[in-house]
């Protein structure tokens, strides 16, 4: 794989490169289709990582469909598929982790501990191997996208990170790979998390700024879901993802909940527009 993008460096070609855990869907080929716009390699990564996973989450479980996934790369477009096995990644004796002090703690740390320094670790190490250009990566999880953004400006790494948007099912439901775990009366179920966010964003375009009535209304329509245990609904910060009182500068709404044993999660970006005290809503 290095030898590959050496090559093509070497070449003065542009490389882009998505990483997965693989179990595509349409959220894994949209990064593909915005990466081919703007690259000529482009590669992709299947590794499921097992430092991001704790002692009691579905590592084992994890869906894992390489023969379909690697066909849909290659209709994509895809060059080349990065499929490196754990003693590689990790050999024996390996005692270096990354972390990003603060950030990793909170919301999702807070809730999966160790689970951002996994993260962050694998996708430095997936970076220093593919050498991109370019690397993107989905605002499904935004503290993920922000963690990742984090290290790559504070390491002076040779990539810029591109981050999509959230695709959706028809319905609204956040597309995961772990979706496939719910239950069909927890699958209808799910559709509370874009409901409630969308209930928000009404009442943000209707001028409403306090957070913690925001935060009320969100709860609201969770708890009317009774197979919904919520985990947290927060108004925060885009760069420091520390909880606001008031909406007033770019921000996101960040959900996380179970369904049974799936653990979903989604958001919405409130960005503000320059010149104006408007937001533009990215749901």
């Amino acid at each position: 794989m290095k030898e590959a993008a050496r090559q093509a460096r070497t070449e003065s070609r542009i490389v882009g490169f998505v990483p997965t855990m693989g179990a595509l869907h349409a959220g894994h080929l949209s990064l593909v289709a915005r990466a081919k716009r703007d690259c000529d390699p482009v590669i992709a990564s299947i590794f499921v990582n097992p430092k991001q996973f704790g002692p009691q989450e579905d590592f084992t479980k994890y869906p894992r469909t390489l023969e379909k996934d690697a066909e849909k790369f290659a209709a994509a477009g895809v060059r080349a598929l990065f499929l490196p096995e754990a003693p590689e990644m990790y050999p024996m004796g390996f005692a270096t982790y990354v972390s990003v002090e603060g950030l990793s703690e909170r919301l999702e740390g807070r809730t999966r501990p160790g689970h951002f320094r996994g993260v962050t670790t694998v996708v430095l190490k997936l970076l220093e191997i593919v050498q991109p250009h370019f690397a993107y990566f989905g605002r499904k999880d935004a503290q993920q996208a922000k963690l990742i953004s984090t290290m790559a400006r504070d390491l002076n790494l040779d990539t810029e990170i591109i981050l999509g948007p959230i695709v959706r099912e028809s319905d609204g439901l956040a597309m995961s790979s772990r979706n496939a775990y719910l239950t069909s009366e927890e699958r209808i179920a799910a559709t509370v998390l874009h409901r409630a966010l969308a209930a928000a964003r009404e009442e943000l375009a209707a001028g409403e700024r306090d957070a913690a009535r925001l935060q009320s209304s969100i709860r609201r329509v969770l708890d009317a879901e009774p197979l919904m245990k919520i985990d947290y609904a927060e108004v925060v910060d885009v760069d420091s993802f520390e909880p606001v009182a008031r909406v007033t500068s770019s921000s996101y709404i960040l959900l996380a909940a179970y369904l049974g044993k799936t653990r979903l999660i989604d958001n919405m970006f409130m960005e503000l527009r320059d010149g104006s005290a408007d937001f533009t809503f990215h749901l």
